[in-house]
């Protein structure tokens, strides 16, 4: 590989841009090429950030011998199958969250990147949000004492990302507003907590802006439209118990009349000694004038706040990733459980090892 990871991006929608762009800002790295079906979206992406080789194959892209890493930024439904060509062709993959469809399809990806010694990251961004890491340093010098709950939401008032796209449709997307943002919070959650071993999740979902073409942040619809298919959840509320006996909340909507409040998404974990919150990160416990609300900092050099980056330097150095692939599968399966506990109606029960 040499002192540069040469990479290659396939997808040159918002997301692959990002990554290409912070690929081109990372001295350790190189981008080499784009994959994309869109020749129009391909080109202006190319063109951009000065990159010679455009594919509208990602397949012929895989062949390339010069290519040692790839970032999948597709559709979910494609992060398995294109993820699962990659290492089969011995790339290094870094692909965006969620890891799958179903945990069936991240349990394939993980055997196959175990196989093939490649390494498999998926782009939990919120892990790399420096609130997020200055919460985890406190916390594991026992700043709160021992965690016991933890509370997790996304609610956005109206924000579903385009009625009638691949978003909004369950057999392309896996599931709306949980999958889409709900998960980012529901990985940092268990991240901080240091636990992902989920032994029950009990959910419901609902959909009740989108079916109505209401709630659309790009254009907004005030009728039905039959073309623009609308299978997924606008709303979750999850209750997760861990193997531990502690637990954690998510909610997360894409549409839904919520009061104004300071944070639209966040994490707040109960402690014995004290309580933590976040976004930003915030210390709360009694003091000798009171209780105490504290901004925690860090000084600037100890983050890691890009995801490109990190996985860039774990590759060439042969280090494990900030986003372990096993926790990844977890989460993917705590998302399967509380999509199946909606549908049933009662507690789903998982199996985690003993």
């Amino acid at each position: 590989m040499g002192d540069k990871l040469r990479c290659a991006v396939i997808g040159a929608g918002a997301i692959g841009l990002e990554h290409i762009n912070s690929l081109t800002h990372c001295a350790r790295a190189a981008c080499v090429a784009v994959a994309e079906l869109n020749p129009r979206r391909g080109k202006e992406a190319c063109d951009r950030f000065k990159i010679a080789r455009l594919y509208a194959d990602y397949l012929e892209l895989l062949d390339q011998p010069d290519i040692d890493a790839v970032i999948v930024a597709l559709p979910n439904h494609l992060h398995a199958p294109v993820t699962l060509s990659a290492l089969q062709a011995r790339k290094h993959v870094l692909v965006e969250k969620p890891m799958a469809l179903n945990a069936r399809e991240g349990a394939r990806m993980v055997a196959a990147a175990e196989k093939m010694k490649r390494t498999l990251m998926v782009a939990q961004n919120f892990r790399f949000n420096q609130h997020t890491q200055i919460a985890r340093h406190f916390l594991q010098r026992g700043e709160a004492g021992e965690i016991y709950h933890g509370r997790c939401f996304w609610l956005r008032r109206q924000g579903i990302p385009r009625i009638g796209s691949w978003f909004t449709r369950k057999e392309l997307a896996g599931g709306g507003c949980a999958a889409d943002i709900g998960v980012h919070l529901l990985d940092a959650t268990l991240h901080l907590m240091g636990e992902f071993e989920a032994v029950s999740v009990s959910a419901v979902t609902h959909a009740r802006f989108g079916p109505r073409g209401l709630g659309d942040f790009e254009w907004g619809r005030s009728e039905i439209d039959p073309l623009k298919p609308f299978t997924v959840e606008d709303f979750a509320s999850a209750f997760i118990r861990l193997k531990s006996g502690r637990c954690l909340t998510l909610e997360s909507s894409w549409a839904a009349h919520h009061a104004a409040d300071a944070r639209e998404y966040g994490i707040d974990l109960l402690g014995t000694t004290a309580g933590l919150s976040l976004f930003p990160a915030r210390l709360y416990r009694p003091g000798p004038l009171g209780y105490d609300s504290t901004l925690l900092s860090l000084p600037k050099t100890s983050f890691q706040e890009d995801r490109t980056h990190h996985f860039v330097q774990a590759v060439l150095d042969n280090k494990p990733t900030l986003v372990p692939m096993g926790e990844s599968l977890k989460v993917q399966q705590i998302l399967d459980a509380l999509y199946e506990s909606a549908r049933q109606g009662r507690e789903v029960r998982l199996n985690p090892k003993p």
